[in-house]
């Protein structure tokens, strides 16, 4: 199934959040992205609806099987993508904001090569310390 990016973004944030947090209400969504709450509803129930989240009776978020998927691979590529930007000396504020954007957009293809490249090299680094 295609999911889109605002989705994607929403998935990686409950992911994140329960990270940190532990626990996920609509509130710390809105928060966290800086949206107001009635749009973060209103894609939670796209989402829940869609199969990507539960919610509790006592309104905490959690991903189903599904969502987790989506969010961890969406994390993964911001991730690897932000640091491959930090290595090449693009500024932490740039590189956060342009994996953002790319993590979206990038093939399975060019991704998976990409990070086989940045293993590549954090192995090499790392054997050379």
């Amino acid at each position: 199934m295609q999911i889109r990016e605002s989705a994607e973004d929403y998935l990686e944030t409950i992911l994140i959040l329960k990270g940190e947090n532990g626990n996920v209400r609509s509130i710390d969504i809105a928060h966290h992205l800086g949206f107001s709450r009635p749009s973060v509803s209103i894609a939670m129930k796209n989402l829940r609806e869609n199969g990507y989240i539960n919610v509790s009776d006592d309104a905490l978020i959690t991903l189903t099987p599904q969502g987790l998927a989506v969010a961890e691979r969406i994390y993964e590529r911001h991730q690897i993508l932000t640091d491959c930007l930090l290595r090449l000396g693009v500024s932490p504020e740039n590189a956060r904001a342009d994996a953002c954007r790319i993590e979206h957009d990038l093939s399975e293809d060019s991704f998976a090569k990409i990070k086989a490249y940045y293993l590549e090299v954090l192995a090499a680094k790392t054997s050379g310390e």
